[in-house]
């Protein structure tokens, strides 16, 4: 059951920030804390994968902060994120032998990170004025929760 929910879990984060999920997992798999070596998902622990998925999720936290920055919601990022959040999904349920439970599960919470992340962070934007502000919590939640889910692994 803890599986389901860690993969739920770390779909809403894709949901937020496409690329932090993969990075962190990518860590959680380098790290040994999430075993993927035996899997098909084991390029996630190569040495190279999250230093690569680190620099592209930083990118994407500056690129978030940017006025031309499409919305989440439009297909191409929508996609991305429900991508991500399968991979991440999968990858978190993979040691159990459930890859295609937790890709299902990973790509729900992601529904539900880009649909209600975007709602949240609209409500909050408005309430402190300033999106910008909205989009930083939004980071450190993401973030946050992110490394959160990999350190119940």
């Amino acid at each position: 059951m803890l599986v389901y929910v860690l993969a739920l879990l770390i779909g809403i984060v894709a949901g937020l920030r496409t690329l932090t999920a993969p990075a962190v997992i990518s860590w959680a798999a380098y790290l040994g804390v999430l075993p993927l070596l035996d899997t098909p998902l084991a390029f996630l622990a190569h040495p190279v994968t999250p230093y690569i998925l680190t620099v592209l999720a930083i990118a994407e936290l500056i690129a978030d902060q940017l006025p031309k920055t499409p919305s989440r919601k439009v297909p191409l990022q929508f996609g991305a994120r429900l991508v991500s959040g399968a991979l991440c999904g999968a990858a978190i349920a993979a040691p159990s032998g459930m890859i295609p439970a937790g890709l299902i599960i990973g790509v729900i919470g992601a529904v539900i990170g880009t649909l209600g992340g975007a709602k949240a962070r609209a409500i909050l934007a408005a309430a402190l004025r300033r999106d910008v502000k909205a989009a930083l919590i939004e980071d450190v939640v993401a973030v946050a929760g992110a490394v959160a889910i990999a350190a119940s692994l």
